[in-house]
Order: C-alpha cells, then sequence, then structure tokens
C-alpha cells in the first residue's frame, strides 16, 4: 500500500480498448446497469488539486462515451482507509463502484470478498501487454486479476555529490563498499550518519535479505511458510543490521527510526547517504542538501548488479458489490490507463505501472533514470496473503531488526522469532 508520499503513476491515451465485460458476472450484485452513477473512491494527496485535474478530464471523457451516465469521485483520507473500505464491504449500498487501494492490500480485500475479478478484461485490454510483471503481480492473486496497477515505487540510494568530491569517495558498486562508505564518512564526518538507517525502516531492509538471496515468505497460490530464518536471508538481516552502532548510524538514535525518518536526517544534511523512493525526490530537493545530492541504484552484493527492491504503489479496482460491472471496468481502465498515468507523472510526480510509458517519463524527467533502472533489473513484492497486512501492522520485522541492532537477540534468534509469528499469520489466514 501507500508506504509513502508516491510518485509514480502514468496514463495513456484513453482510447476506450476495453473489452466488454462477459455477461457470466462474478458480482456479487449480479447486476451490469449500463447508466446511472458510477461512485469512485480515491485516495487524497497532500497536494490533490493536480491529481483531481487529470481525474477530471478522464471522467469528462468517460461521460462523453457513456450518454446518460454520471460520475462520483470522492477523495478519502488514506489514514482512516481501513474503516472506509470495510464499512463498504459490509454494506454494499454505501460502497463505491471502482476504489484506489494500496498494493500490499491487494490479497487482504480479495480474501474478504471485496474486490471484483476482471481476469478476462484484464486480458483483453491491450495496454496491459506493457504492464511491468512487479506490478502485475500486486493485482493478482492465485492466478486471479483483481485491478488495475495505478502507479508504483521504489527506493534507491541518494548521496551527497559534496560531501563524496571533498572526502574522494564514489558511489558505492557493492552493499559491502556501501558500509565501508558509510563508515569513511562517519569517521570524517562524526556529527553526520554515513547512512541513515532505520530500525523500524522494512521496505530499506529488504533489499539487503533478497540481494543475499535470501526472501520473506516461499509458496503461491495463498499458501505461505516464513523464509526470514533462512541461511540466505540471515545473511542478508546480518549485512542490514551490521550498520547501526558507532561507526555509522548509532543504535540508540537509529533503531527507531523509520523510512521517512531517515530520508528527512539526510534532506536535513544530517547524513552522507539515504535509501529514499523517487517519491521522496520533492522533500529532498527542498531540503538543505537541495542541488547537492545524485541518485543511484541500491547496488547488490556484487560489481554490476542492482539490489531488487520493494515495489510499491497503488492500485485501482472494481468492488465485488458494483450493480455497473461494465461502465465500472472501463472506467478504471481510464484511470489506469498509460495516457492519464503519463499525467499524473507530469502533475504528481507518480511513477508509471507501463514500461514503455516509465521510459518516456526517464526521458522527460532525468531524476526517474535510477528509480527506472531499479525496477527494470527486477523488484520484488510481499507474498500475495491476506496475512501479510496483519503481519506488517503488528511490527513483526521491525521487531526483529530493533531486537538485533539493541542487542537483546542474536540474528539467529530473532529471524526465528519473527518466522514464528509470521507462521502464525499465515495459518491462521488459511
Amino acid at each position: 500500500m501507500k508506504p509513502y508520499v508516491p510518485l509514480a503513476a502514468l496514463l495513456t491515451l484513453a482510447v476506450a480498448t476495453a473489452c466488454a465485460p462477459q455477461s457470466s458476472s462474478n458480482s456479487a450484485s449480479g447486476k451490469d446497469e449500463k447508466s446511472g452513477t458510477v461512485r469512485v473512491w480515491l485516495f487524497q494527496e497532500v497536494g490533490n488539486a493536480p491529481k483531481q485535474k487529470v481525474v477530471d478530464a478522464v471522467v469528462a471523457d468517460f461521460r462523453k462515451a457513456h450518454a446518460g451516465t454520471k460520475v462520483s469521485v470522492e477523495y478519502i483520507p488514506v489514514e482512516t482507509r481501513a474503516q472506509r473500505v470495510k464499512a463498504a464491504f459490509n454494506d454494499p449500498a454505501s460502497a463505491p463502484d471502482i476504489m484506489e487501494f494500496g498494493n500490499t492490500d491487494t490479497a487482504g480485500y480479495v480474501h474478504d470478498g471485496g474486490l471484483l475479478d476482471i481476469t478476462k478484461e484484464f486480458a483483453a485490454w491491450n495496454e496491459a501487454k506493457s504492464t511491468d510483471p512487479t506490478a502485475r503481480q500486486s493485482v493478482t492473486v492465485d492466478g486471479k486479476v483483481y485491478g488495475a496497477p495505478y502507479y508504483v515505487g521504489v527506493r534507491a540510494l541518494y548521496y551527497r555529490t559534496d560531501v563524496f568530491k571533498e572526502l574522494g569517495l564514489k558511489p558505492p558498486a557493492t552493499l559491502a563498499e556501501l558500509a565501508t562508505t558509510a563508515r569513511a564518512i562517519h569517521a570524517a564526518r562524526p556529527g553526520m550518519y554515513g547512512l541513515a538507517v532505520g530500525g523500524a525502516y522494512t521496505y530499506g531492509a529488504m533489499p539487503f535479505i533478497w540481494a543475499n538471496g535470501g526472501d520473506l515468505a516461499t509458496g503461491k497460490d495463498g499458501s505461505y511458510a516464513s523464509a526470514i530464518d533462512s541461511a540466505a536471508a540471515r545473511k542478508g538481516i546480518k549485512e542490514y543490521t551490521s550498520l547501526f552502532g558507532a561507526a555509522n548510524c548509532p543504535a540508540a538514535k537509529c533503531a527507531g527510526m523509520g523510512g521517512n525518518d531517515t530520508v528527512t536526517a539526510f534532506a536535513g544534511g544530517k547524513a552522507g547517504m539515504a535509501i529514499g523512493g523517487d517519491f521522496s525526490h520533492a522533500a529532498v530537493e527542498a531540503g538543505s542538501v537541495g542541488g547537492k545530492y545524485a541518485v543511484v541504484p541500491l547496488p547488490g552484493v556484487e560489481k554490476g548488479t542492482i539490489a531488487p527492491a520493494f515495489a510499491g504503489g497503488n492500485n485501482i479496482g472494481v468492488l465485488k458489490s458494483t450493480r455497473h460491472r461494465t461502465l465500472a471496468v472501463d472506467l478504471m481502465e481510464r484511470l489506469a490507463g498509460k495516457k492519464t498515468q503519463a499525467e499524473l507523472f507530469d502533475a504528481m510526480g507518480f511513477l508509471p505501472t507501463f514500461t514503455d510509458v516509465r521510459d518516456q517519463a526517464a526521458t522527460r524527467q532525468p531524476f526517474v533514470k535510477p528509480f527506472v533502472a531499479t525496477l527494470a533489473a527486477g523488484a520484488k513484492f510481499v507474498p500475495a496473503s491476506p496475512a501479510w497486512s496483519q503481519i506488517d501492522s503488528s511490527l513483526v520485522l521491525p521487531t526483529m531488526f530493533q531486537e538485533i541492532v539493541s542487542g537483546k537477540k542474536s540474528v539467529d534468534a530473532a529471524s526465528q522469532s519473527a518466522a514464528t509469528r509470521m507462521n502464525d499469520a499465515f495459518g491462521s489466514a488459511g
């Protein structure tokens, strides 16, 4: 879901290439009315006016194509989405036809019976062929598609160009060099973190696990088992947690830091490097380091490789309770199409989920290039299980990292404890 102020999305020419849905609907309402009001819920952004302008244009085109049809768009706060969505699933009469949601929420919403299976429509949608594979995975549960990717967000390595020049440093080419460089910066500038890291920064730590061949869980078709305590995962956990301490980022200050904290530290000139998202660009540029930084992909274990990043972002889907299946699917595809995603990138900085549109965006805005390269190298996603929301909300992974950096538990003990909690959640999800 949206674990950041995102920077990600594009839309393509809204030619209605959407195929007409099948008459045998899997909609809970059993209705497919061709007129009336189509209700839409989208997330309220910090600065929502540019997003609303793009959406208004899409809605205007949609209404021209469907005479007599009205569209009601409501922008809901991200913070209260859980209550709103739960109420919508329980009371179809108050539910929207179309909804924006965080991509890590997909499996949970499918498990709750809230999203419509649009596998056939997605396969027939011409634009879907250009969808990034990881973004496609974020709308897929048990082989079925439950929405359209809306935008994607990934992280890369921000570094201070002025500090690197003064200290004669080069951007690290491996994770081992990253640690060495971080210690060198802190040694030369004791008041500055070499690399700002956080014990509560799950998405900043995941690349270390994946780069070392580890994973969060194994399994498929909704059945998962934790892999966080595997030898490969433990190697990555050790590599990440070794960055905490007096030589780089003291545990007393950094154990409780999350992703926003690390980016804020970098933007404020308190760190030589930070792992930040494409969506962090505006905040960094507005900080005291504006114009004095650059971004490169976070390196992997071997030179020439890129550490896999978590593919965050949002999706748009049709609710199973809709009474306007054909209309809702068409509007969903227009809202998440190439033309719209391109316009949302220009308006909001949302990174497109279509590979061709994303490449075009990188040409127009060079700051996007390292993030595009990271996605092209192969980003990763969380297990497509309804249990993930429970694992995430109960802070299983941050607790593990914090136990290690505080010295309360060893890597083996903390990862074993985390694996037990994850398996309990997977088991309860069925």
